[in-house]
């Protein structure tokens, strides 16, 4: 019989990380799967469909941890928290725009990381409310669909990036700092570096141009509108 919390699938190739991750994974309650390479994992995944995969980006062999992730996406959403080693923002920003859910940077305690899965799994499994149409500046935001349109073109918006738009959206008129977002957007149950905000941000102003009437209010945080 599968323990209640479910499945969670880890690819991970470092035998002592995953080692401490599946422990405290199944300390959870969770059933925890390992893998140390990607295309096993993704045969795993098709097979044992788990209610949430981690996902390291340095995976070792043919196709990496980006490569699995945009791989899955291909037919999946899955939710998938990545954990990276490397330092380089710019591996941050690509996993999430393929459609990862959060991110932990190693060295990362164990504790944490069952802490974000659960926060995840959370705003993935919830009811998601009645959909309406939201208008702001010159875009046209569709929880519902979960769809974004500037002068009636769709914008491909990644999920996180999505949910930072819509509290913005729903909050016309009022500075939110960093941390008002992050509960916001990500849950009150993650943990992490607010200034993962102003990734998400700045990708939302690089994709939506002059449609986004968001402003920076220094030291402070933003205010749409």
């Amino acid at each position: 019989m599968e323990p209640a919390a479910g499945t969670v699938v880890v690819l991970e190739d470092d035998p002592s990380i995953a080692t401490l991750v599946d422990l405290y994974l199944r300390r959870a309650g969770y059933r925890v799967l390992l893998a140390a390479d990607g295309e096993v994992g993704l045969d795993l995944i098709a097979g044992e469909h788990p209610r949430l995969v981690i996902l390291d980006l340095g995976l070792a062999g043919p196709i990496d941890g980006l490569e699995v992730c945009r791989r899955l996406r291909q037919h999946s959403q899955v939710p998938i928290v990545m954990v990276t080693a490397r330092t380089d923002e710019v591996d941050r920003i690509v996993g999430l725009e393929l459609g990862a859910d959060d991110y932990v940077s190693k060295p990362f305690s164990p504790r944490e990381l069952v802490a974000r899965v659960r926060a995840v799994l959370r705003r993935a499994e919830a009811v998601p409310p009645p959909p309406t149409v939201l208008e702001a500046g010159g875009l046209v935001l569709d929880p519902g669909r979960r769809e974004v349109t500037v002068d009636g073109r769709t914008v491909d918006l990644a999920t996180r990036e999505f949910d930072l738009l819509e509290y913005l959206v729903r909050h016309p008129g009022l500075v939110l700092s960093r941390r008002q977002l992050l509960d916001g957007a990500w849950g009150p149950g993650w943990f992490g570096d607010e200034r993962t905000v102003d990734v998400h941000v700045a990708q939302l102003r690089r994709k939506l141009g002059d449609a986004l009437p968001l402003t920076t209010v220094r030291g402070v945080g933003y205010r749409l509108g």
